[in-house]
């Protein structure tokens, strides 16, 4: 079952379960998913990883969001936000921790034979790449960060 046909199933399961949040979060990616199928140049059909990058820019959206409703105060517009995060983030692949990006990273600098700060572009070019879908980039650069300077 394609991801699409998961997200259109998953939003009659949360009506018939009443789940406002969900329900909510779910049609928000539908909204996306058709607008990228509708876009101009786009084919009929869209594939799984587009897809995943669109609920990746959901996700960091509505993450960016909630800081922003903490930081005003705004508590209950920052957990619904964040309950949106959580019932949409299902749809992508476990994201790797730092511990976890560090060995990754490592092999990366060793293979570009980057030596200082100045190559951090060269690295994070090809992490970006090979860490897609995997890693938040503010968590890549952190971690190229620290392993160059």
């Amino acid at each position: 079952m394609s991801l699409e046909a998961q997200i259109n199933n998953d939003i009659k399961e949360a009506m018939k379960a009443k789940d406002r949040v969900r329900l909510e979060a779910l049609r928000g990616v539908k909204k996306e998913v058709i607008e990228a199928k509708t876009s101009k140049g786009a084919s009929e059909e869209i594939s799984d990883a587009d897809i995943m990058k669109i609920i990746q820019k959901m996700v960091k959206q509505r993450k960016d969001a909630a800081e922003l409703y903490k930081s005003q105060n705004r508590e209950d517009l920052a957990e619904k936000e964040i309950e949106e995060v959580n019932a949409i983030s299902e749809y992508l692949p476990k994201q790797l921790s730092q511990e976890e990006l560090q060995p990754i990273v490592k092999a990366i600098i060793e293979k570009v034979g980057a030596t200082s700060m100045k190559e951090m572009g060269k690295v994070m070019g090809v992490a970006s790449k090979e860490l897609a879908g995997k890693a938040d980039g503010k968590d890549i650069s952190a971690v190229v960060k620290q392993l160059l300077g």
